[in-house]
């Protein structure tokens, strides 16, 4: 989406893989920000950054995250329906495997952008 992302994921220690996600992607974006010279970008990120934040002068992320524990198969598809739809209950597209970058596209086997572990 063009404000959020939504993401499957698993892992033992998911509060640290969020961190280490956030802080490898909002550094990556900033380096490629620069590099392309989008100052207005860079000044929007400079803008919200957090005043008790030290550490950075660009805020990419909001804090905090909302985990949801997926007790089922049912609960699975739910949520994979869910944010393969979202670009379509948006209106950027018309079908969820017309939004470059769903993953909706690999499980309809087209061209994509990230690789995904597929849920079976």
């Amino acid at each position: 989406m063009d404000n959020h992302v939504h993401l499957l994921i698993s892992g033992e220690y998911l509060s640290n893989i969020i961190k280490d996600f956030k802080r490898h992607t909002a550094k990556e974006l900033i380096k490629a920000l620069k590099v392309d010279g989008k100052q207005w970008v860079l000044s929007q990120f400079k803008f919200h950054k957090l005043a008790y934040k030290k550490d950075s002068n660009y805020q990419v992320w909001q804090e905090g995250f909302h985990p949801q524990i997926i007790y089922s198969d049912e609960v699975l598809n739910q949520k994979i329906e869910y944010i393969h739809n979202n670009p379509v209950r948006a209106g950027f597209v018309e079908k969820p495997e017309d939004w470059l970058y769903s993953s909706a596209r690999n499980y309809w086997e087209l061209s994509y952008i990230m690789d995904i572990d597929p849920m079976e």
